[in-house]
Formats: structure tokens, sequence, C-alpha cells
């Protein structure tokens, strides 16, 4: 199996399209990295936001731009 990598211009471009629309990213991610996520999502120049609460969360989900999800840690109360 070949790995389909993007070249350095695609990345480029990619990054810059990602920066220039800075999206709302619904982050629904484990307690031992929502630092790391969040700083890393505003470095790329995203709008990230942790929202825990259910009725939060469905209501958040209508308005983001993307999800990222990482189940890393998934504990039962958030399953």
């Amino acid at each position: 199996m070949q790995v389909d990598l993007l070249g350095s211009a695609q990345s480029a471009h990619a990054l810059h399209l990602f920066h220039q629309h800075s999206p709302l990213v619904h982050c629904m991610t484990n307690d031992v990295v929502q630092t790391f996520t969040a700083n890393t999502l505003l470095a790329l120049g995203a709008s990230p936001a942790m929202v825990i609460e259910t009725e939060e969360a469905s209501q958040f989900a209508a308005i983001a731009s993307a999800l990222l999800i990482n189940v890393g840690t998934l504990t039962q109360p958030r399953a």
C-alpha cells in the first residue's frame, strides 16, 4: 500500500485556507489533552471550544464549523 502524502505546496495552501476561515471547532476530548488541543488549534488559527454539557453540546454542534473527537480516555459518564 502506497501512502499518498500532501506536498509542501498543498500543505501550505491547506494551512492558509484553515487559518483564513478560522473555524469554530467543537472539541469533544478528554481532560488529559484539553489544554494541548486548545493551544494547538489556537496556534493554527481556529477557535476551539470544549463544550461538555449534553444540552449545550447539541446546541453548539449546530453552529460549529468542525468537530474534533478524541476518545483516548473515554469514561462511562461521557460515553
